[in-house]
């Protein structure tokens, strides 16, 4: 392949979905009745409650005219609100969905990390699911053997190798299913926000992983994250998506830059902590101003989380965290809610706000073992430009000061 031909093109490729809403009621037997006499061949009921007004159909398009290039050994950030159409797209380059118009060209074999655990069967082993995903890539057994010792230690689950995924813990599943992907060597990797869940640490080794796999072995990778720390650290050129279509593609802080002053929706849905037990569906600001996710200095930052809970809690201890754009801890609050039923939960929380104007990431956590960054961008504004603080920082530190002359 000549070294000026893109590895990856988007020609103008569109995906639209056929959205049904059915309105409130019920169909009557009269309904299928006289409905069945006018037109005798349209016994079913879903075609009776079309005809009597009760169902309508309507065509989403999750992205539109979307076109764009990348060359061998870039790695390329995707970000963007959820429902922009990102996922979707991955869908589409990974071959899973087609494209309802337009054109992709791949020049090169492809691995997906789309959701954790994607093409594990969840009867067969850990070695047994790694031989068949090499399978799946085009890897002879041979391939697969000689990487196989250092899927198992990159995962850290050799105790566990021969025992049936279904077991798994979700944390296992996400080193697995990152490790098997990463040693593969499919010539164009897609990532699609899966080290949401996981430990930092485990975190910080997939990101290494994806910065020696590019550097060495030239791979290409396109990288979706709601961590715009992880975006800047390891994707030089970013595409920002908006309502299905390329809002701008550039330099990662200029993408970024952009993204942070024009995001405008107060509920985010949080990349999904995959357990038996529990999932954390969505996080919404609820300051009651028509900034979303902005908050007047000194006022308190609130927040509230959805969360289904599957299986009766006993305890359960949720957390929210604030970095600084660049990444730099500010703080950390944390509690253990009691007695969760099976259901949805709503909890609020009310941070007390002694942040200094600016913009900041706010994660989640969960029972100590879902890590969750950069889940939501928000800004702390000085409503009146008249803060104007001595110093420098992220924080306004209380203080008083005295004078006296002592002599």
């Amino acid at each position: 392949m000549p070294t000026n031909t893109p590895i990856i093109e988007v020609k103008n490729i569109s995906k639209r979905y056929t959205i049904t809403h059915e309105r409130g009621g019920y169909v009557a037997l009269r309904d299928v009745i006289a409905t069945t006499l006018r037109k005798p061949f349209a016994f079913a009921k879903t075609k009776a409650r079309r005809m009597v007004g009760l169902e309508k159909k309507e065509e989403f398009w999750a992205l539109k005219n979307v076109s764009f290039e990348i060359n061998k050994g870039e790695i390329v950030g995707v970000i963007g609100a959820n429902g922009a159409g990102k996922s979707t797209l991955l869908k589409i380059l990974s071959q899973i969905t087609p494209p309802t118009e337009g054109e992709i060209i791949l020049r090169g074999k492809v691995g997906s990390l789309l959701e954790v655990g994607t093409g594990f069967h969840p009867e067969l082993t850990g070695r047994e699911n790694i031989f068949l995903n090499g399978a799946i890539m085009g890897m002879t057994g041979k391939e697969i053997a000689r990487k196989f010792d250092q899927i198992v230690e990159f995962a850290g689950i050799g105790k566990f190798i021969d025992t049936p995924v279904k077991r798994y813990s979700s944390g296992m599943y996400v080193r697995l299913a990152f490790s098997v992907a990463a040693h593969m060597e499919p010539e164009i990797l897609l990532v699609d926000e899966v080290l949401a869940v996981g430990d930092a640490e485990f975190q910080k080794k997939c990101l290494g992983k994806m910065e020696e796999v590019t550097r060495d072995q030239k791979r290409t990778i396109m990288f979706i994250s709601h961590n715009l720390d992880a975006i800047k650290r390891l994707c030089p050129r970013t595409i920002l998506f908006s309502k299905g279509k390329i809002d701008k593609i550039g330099p990662t802080d200029e993408i970024i830059n952009h993204y942070l002053h024009t995001a405008d929706t107060p509920s985010v849905v949080v990349p999904r902590a995959t357990s038996k037990d529990f999932h954390i569906t969505r996080l919404q600001s609820v300051h009651g101003n028509n900034r979303p996710w902005t908050f007047p200095y000194g006022e308190p930052i609130e927040v509230e989380v959805e969360l289904e809970v599957l299986v009766d809690q006993p305890s359960f201890q949720i957390g929210f965290f604030i970095d600084s754009i660049n990444s730099e801890r500010v703080g950390s609050v944390h509690d253990d809610v009691r007695q969760l039923e099976k259901g949805t939960h709503i909890i609020k929380v009310q941070i007390q706000n002694i942040l200094l104007p600016n913009s900041y990431e706010l994660g989640v956590s969960v029972q100590q073992q879902y890590y969750m960054p950069g889940c939501a961008v928000f800004h702390v504004v000085d409503p009146h430009n008249q803060h104007n603080p001595v110093g420098t920082g992220l924080v306004e530190i209380a203080s008083r000061f005295s004078h006296e002359r002592v002599s």
